[in-house]
């Protein structure tokens, strides 16, 4: 069977290749200097593609389409996109109906889509749009971008949606959940075929669009599932799984196979390993963690300096290629942490079981061992496969009180000598250019029926921080190791930022009356980033540069990671819940073997797209789940009628209100100006402030208020706030923004 299927994948491999070759001539021909517009058949006889090989022509055709490499005009002839000022992307609609697509040349601004523009395309959509007024008139408007029209859709981002049934005098209606996609989709209900249950006005239910051809009449579409009540226990979670398409069982071939590995780690697998199970190794993980797949152990060394064991679950050991386990972790891509679960990658007699760190039990771990002189440099790393035996497992709040009181025990010293290595790891980190873009977290935390009681903020303490930098040692040394060797893997890469998405960041914070130089130097971005530290709007801000960085992404070449500021890195800690980290493991364990020679790049570059992908639906998916959750915990108190006062921060004042944040539960709402009853207030733009007409009381940009709840729009995924105190409380001098 294995034959087989390593056959198949070589076979593949050359049908690649020639696929690449073919898709190189195609860019190369319609690149020519003298190029007129072809057809298929034209593009044939020019590439000297016969008819009996022509079905690859058409599907190279359709793949570079798809992929905005080339573009199809009238009659079917195909062009480069910027040759007739088309523009190949997907499209990101607002939920007031106008839209954005991103244009990939360097400087250049998203291309603005008005809503009447935007045809049939959804949100998500990959689209091609023409540029009908281009950069030069927008400037001449006064308008900050080139518009456009969508004229084809690709490829549709979803084939169906998660809503609400409603119903009208005449008909029913699916109010869709995601509000960028901002039409209501038409359905019959009862629906045909029959479901098992009829749903009700008011249930979560899952629809499948129909074609939809024209923007003058809404989409229709028919209803294949129905959640259950928008109220019921869990059927809200339950429409994000469905609305982002995750899995909520493991086929039975994976789970047959899970069940034939042993719940505990024989002898005979011992073969081959370091045994370091007399070592003092530790784990460090969230409170309510379920799978622990790293851990630590440190000392110092005579001399001066420190030798760090880092010590990962050797998932490779029970997952192997082209098994059933395999192509189901690869196809999840990740696990999924929503507020009331986990989406695991691997099934728990895995993840939870044998390949989980669990104190006093024989574990295998893939280990990296790295020796740092006293100034905190890496001396030396070695590499190798290991079994451990876990001698504490440690919570992060029960690693923060040790490390806040003196040593009384091995623990307590070990974990301070540990501290200290990382705290000069840290301090270097950042001496080398690091962007600190630490943020804190607000965890959700659920009664026995799923609700929302309360919101936790979660600091990123020095036992996270000693965590997190033993990890990145380990993620650069593995890849500096594989890029050293050419053992083809997946890299973490964080590109370089686009100068002109810097310079638009600058201009909002000259606004806030920061002094600020030239972003695309990296030592500004740290004074910047510096500078925020401790002030109101500090949360705020950083976000806004997230927004103009690119994104962080897998890729088989190791470009580099410029929010880290390193320029090897790679993902290898977390192999329980990352499929990238698997990978990794795999090309570190055969890193001196023969076999490396046949690993297919192509293979590793769209393994590397994959899970980018699935990383991201997993990212919207968690985010939009502890949204919810915060929603629903503000609703709870609307509907108890009691409440919480909360300390907000004022971000920007506008003429209908303030825009506010409250640091405790990480969440923006508005405080509208219907709201200030004591006075009539009038709006200052220049200062950026309300002014009460007769109290001359004022409201600015930094001030600390404390609010309460006064209404939760659940469509819009808005909370509108109420001042809870006669006069807003001033930042004190160390708040203040600096002038």
């Amino acid at each position: 069977m294995r034959n087989r299927l390593r056959a198949e994948i070589d076979r593949l491999a050359i049908v690649k290749s020639e696929t690449t070759q073919l898709r190189e001539q195609i860019l190369r021909v319609l690149s020519a200097p003298k190029y007129r517009p072809l057809d298929k058949d034209e593009l044939a006889k020019v590439l000297g593609r016969k008819s009996g090989v022509r079905m690859g022509l058409n599907e190279v055709l359709r793949q570079l389409e798809q992929s905005g490499e080339i573009a199809r005009i009238r009659k079917n002839r195909y062009v480069l996109p910027a040759e007739a000022d088309l523009v190949t992307g997907t499209l990101h609609v607002h939920q007031a109906g106008f839209a954005f697509l991103p244009r990939e040349k360097p400087g250049e601004q998203d291309l603005y889509i008005s809503a009447e523009n935007t045809g049939t395309a959804m949100h998500g959509d990959k689209v091609v749009a023409r540029i009908t007024r281009d950069d030069r008139y927008a400037r001449a408007k006064g308008r900050d971008r080139a518009e456009g029209r969508v004229i084809r859709i690709l490829e549709r981002a979803h084939d169906s949606i998660v809503g609400t049934l409603e119903q009208s005098k005449n008909f029913f209606y699916v109010v869709p959940d995601d509000p960028r996609i901002v039409h209501n989709v038409y359905v019959q209900v009862p629906p045909q075929p029959p479901l098992p249950k009829t749903p009700d006005r008011g249930d979560k239910v899952v629809v499948r669009l129909e074609p939809w051809e024209s923007r003058h009449v809404n989409p229709e579409g028919q209803i294949v599932e129905v959640l259950g009540p928008s109220s019921a226990p869990g059927v809200d979670m339950l429409s994000i799984i469905r609305k982002y398409h995750l899995p909520t069982e493991f086929p039975k071939a994976v789970l047959e196979e899970a069940h034939q590995i042993p719940e505990t780690v024989a002898e005979e697998m011992f073969a081959g390993r370091e045994d370091l199970r007399t070592k003092f190794i530790v784990t460090i993980d969230p409170d309510d963690a379920r799978d622990f797949d790293d851990a630590i152990d440190v000392e110092r060394i005579p001399g001066g300096g420190w030798r760090l064991g880092v010590h990962i679950a050797d998932v490779s050991a029970y997952v192997k290629p082209l098994s059933a386990l395999d192509r189901e972790a690869y196809k999840r891509g990740n696990s999924v942490y929503l507020p009331d679960r986990v989406i695991p990658m691997l099934p728990e007699r895995l993840s939870n079981g044998v390949c989980s760190l669990n104190p006093d039990v024989n574990r295998l771990t893939h280990s990296v061992f790295l020796e740092f002189s006293k100034d905190g440099r890496t001396k030396s790393a070695r590499f190798g496969r290991t079994v451990i035996r876990s001698a504490r497992r440690l919570t992060y709040r029960e690693a923060y009180a040790i490390l806040k009181a003196p040593p009384n025990d091995q623990l307590g010293e070990r974990l301070h000598v540990a501290w200290e290595l990382a705290s000069l790891l840290r301090k270097n980190r950042f001496k080398d250019g690091s962007l600190d873009l630490d943020f804190p977290e607000v965890k959700v935390r659920l009664d026995a029926e799923g609700k929302p009681i309360r919101l936790e903020r979660i600091e990123n303490d020095e036992s996270h921080q000693l965590v997190e930098e033993f990890m990145l040692a380990a993620n650069e040394a593995v890849a500096r190791e594989l890029k050293n060797r050419m053992v083809p893997t997946v890299y973490r890469v964080h590109e370089d930022p686009d100068p002109q998405r810097l310079a638009e960041y600058r201009e909002l914070i000259l606004s806030y009356n920061y002094k600020v130089g030239d972003l695309t130097k990296r030592t500004e971005l740290q004074r910047l980033l510096a500078s925020l530290a401790g002030k109101p709007e500090e949360q705020a801000l950083k976000i806004g540069l997230l927004k103009s960085l690119k994104r962080a992404r897998y890729a088989p070449q190791p470009f580099g990671h410029y929010g880290l500021a390193k320029n090897n890195y790679t993902h290898f800690t977390s192999p329980i819940r990352r499929y990238a980290d698997l990978v990794v493991h795999r090309g570190l364990a055969e890193r001196d073997q023969s076999r490396r020679a046949r690993t297919d790049m192509g293979q590793i570059t769209a393994t590397a797209e994959h899970i980018s992908d699935t990383e991201r639906v997993a990212a919207e998916a968690e985010m939009d789940g502890v949204k919810m959750k915060k929603l629903e915990f503000f609703q709870r108190q609307l509907d108890a009628r009691d409440p919480q006062v909360f300390r907000a921060t004022v971000l920007e004042v506008k003429n209908f209100g303030l825009l506010v944040e409250l640091p405790d539960v990480l969440l923006t709402g508005l405080v509208h100006v219907s709201s200030l009853t004591d006075d009539f207030y009038r709006f200052d733009a220049a200062q950026r402030r309300l002014i009460g007409r007769q109290s001359r009381r004022r409201f600015s940009v930094g001030d600390t208020l404390r609010v309460f709840v006064a209404r939760v729009d659940t469509f819009k995924r808005q909370v509108d706030f109420a001042i809870a105190d006669e006069q807003p409380a001033k930042p004190r001098p160390s708040q203040r923004r600096r002038r």
